[in-house]
């Protein structure tokens, strides 16, 4: 084949490549394409889940949250990217090791011929000193003394990096925790008192219309009968708004647990009373216990770390660079008289040009410093309030649900005496009715209000940044790990919780199935 022949071929294929490249177009997925998606993550969603087989109580709900929750499962997720991240650090720590081979082919020899510089006359015949095919191949190990300390600071970065996920699930899982506690008392309160709403609504209406008819026929004082009525409105209103925001906590429950909407499940209610933990008294010790525990403050404490290292990794970029190398190589070419040999050697290199821009360098790394200290004044301020916000809530609820308490009691014998005058005498059954419906109100308060006590103590615990689950645990099954949380539930519930308030917990890897 002729060089002509050759190069032809060549141009032409070079052409089909460079066209071939000019025709990539944006392709928009198919419907088929989507509808296999949405297929594969259905079944990935039903694959997750345990199938419920009996009533969850509060602490599986909590264990189905922590171990099927999509959130925290994002956040384990990223956690694990971060190990990965630090162990693919521990590699560039290593030389590095290179092995190649290659074959080199010409259409003739290359030769070659002297002349010389004084005379300009040809001093030899053309001659070579390479086959027309050559193999060759090499195995280099090198170290950079610069990319290695580099590295050793990058892996530092990767070590810290993780320990900033560690308290993104933390925090992650805290506030999940608390949803799930607050959604489950709702939804229990819902089981509790909802089941009568259907009778009581049908009565009430009943009752509206008795009060039509009566003034239309005028039996009645039109003033008492709008007062009545206006009565029964109001509760009516009342019911349908509590009722309907205890309905929904169902729903964002099973959310939280990962169900699938519509899923069937049953809450075993507990009779236990609420929490009723006392505070301390002084919330500057909540305070103290927040800013050391918090999982906000301490993730600004490892990005410092991280941007710490930055500063010793800009003062490494300004140090000359020593390269230490050796190989083994070979080389098919019959006219070496070697066919093998090994090198090796060290070479200094300095980029005198990091010099001048390391001002610029310094000048980032302190302008990042100064917004970390800024982010954790702020979070200092911001915890600091939510400690005494929630505190203020938390006293509030337990004022509340003792109100709503007595209210209710009260009123349930309010309407126990009325249904046995009624009874007996026969008296007017309007006053009956309203009171039942007044007692259902107060029930509805009452719940609502022993809810809302659990959400607070909750918002404590989160506010002072004590962990709502244990750390320590390492199983994934979810019954051990609802044996667990009731554990450690059972001591924060207890006064001794506030107790150690000037200990810090230290930094632990925490575990989520």
């Amino acid at each position: 084949m002729s060089i002509s022949t050759r190069w032809m071929i060549g141009c032409g294929v070079g052409l089909l490549l460079l066209m071939t490249g000019c025709a990539v177009m944006p392709v928009p997925l198919t419907e088929a394409e989507i509808q296999q998606r949405v297929k594969g993550d259905l079944a990935q969603l039903a694959e997750l889940q345990e199938p419920v087989s009996r009533p969850i109580t509060l602490y599986e709900a909590m264990a189905r949250a922590l171990k099927y929750n999509l959130e925290t499962r994002v956040e384990v997720l990223k956690e694990m990217v971060e190990h990965r991240q630090l162990d693919l650090a521990h590699y560039d720590l290593l030389p590095k090791v290179v092995a190649d081979a290659a074959y080199n082919g010409r259409s003739n020899y290359a030769g070659s011929q002297s002349r010389s510089l004084l005379s300009g006359r040809t001093s030899l015949e053309p001659s070579t000193s390479s086959d027309r095919n050559v193999f060759t191949t090499n195995l280099t190990l090198s170290w950079d003394m610069l990319d290695f300390g580099l590295s050793y600071v990058r892996a530092e970065q990767a070590a810290n990096d993780v320990l900033v996920a560690e308290e993104d699930k933390r925090r992650v899982a805290n506030r999940v925790i608390q949803d799930v506690r607050a959604s489950f008392w709702k939804a229990v309160s819902a089981e509790r008192v909802l089941g009568r709403l259907g009778f009581l609504d049908g009565w009430v209406g009943k009752a509206l219309g008795e009060v039509q008819t009566i003034n239309a026929k005028r039996l009645d004082s039109p003033l008492a009968l709008l007062q009545y009525e206006r009565d029964l409105l109001a509760a009516q209103r009342e019911i349908q708004q509590l009722s309907q925001e205890l309905s929904l906590a169902r729903v964002h429950l099973a959310e939280l647990m990962n169900l699938e909407p519509g899923e069937p499940f049953e809450l075993q209610i507990s009779d236990s009373l609420h929490v009723n933990v006392p505070l301390p008294g002084q919330l500057e010790e909540l305070e103290q216990r927040a800013l050391m525990n918090r999982p906000e403050l301490r993730k600004v404490d490892y990005q410092k770390r991280i941007n710490a290292k930055e500063t010793k990794a800009a003062i490494l970029e300004l140090l000359p660079n020593i390269n230490m190398f050796t190989g083994a190589h070979y080389d098919s070419n019959s006219f070496l008289f070697h066919n093998n040999w090994i090198t090796y050697g060290a070479k200094v290199s300095w980029n005198l040009l990091n010099v001048f821009r390391h001002p610029a360098r310094k000048q980032v790394i302190e302008a990042q410093d100064q917004v970390l200290d800024a982010q954790s004044l702020a979070l200092t301020m911001a915890i600091m309030t939510q400690v005494h916000v929630a505190s203020a809530q938390y006293q509030a609820a337990l004022q509340d649900v003792q109100m709503a308490g007595r209210y209710f009691d009260t009123q349930e014998k309010i309407t126990d005496h009325l249904n046995r005058v009624w009874s007996v005498k026969g008296t007017n059954e309007h006053h009956v009715i309203r009171e039942k419906v007044q007692s259902l109100v107060a029930e509805l308060r009452y719940e609502s209000a022993k809810a809302k006590v659990e959400l607070a103590y909750a918002n404590v615990l989160a506010a002072i940044g004590e962990d709502p689950f244990p750390t320590d645990i390492t199983s994934d099954d979810l019954e051990e790990l609802s044996q667990a949380l009731e554990e450690r539930w059972e001591w924060l519930q207890r006064e001794e919780v506030f107790a150690r308030l000037t200990q810090v917990t230290p930094t632990a890897e925490v575990r989520l199935p």
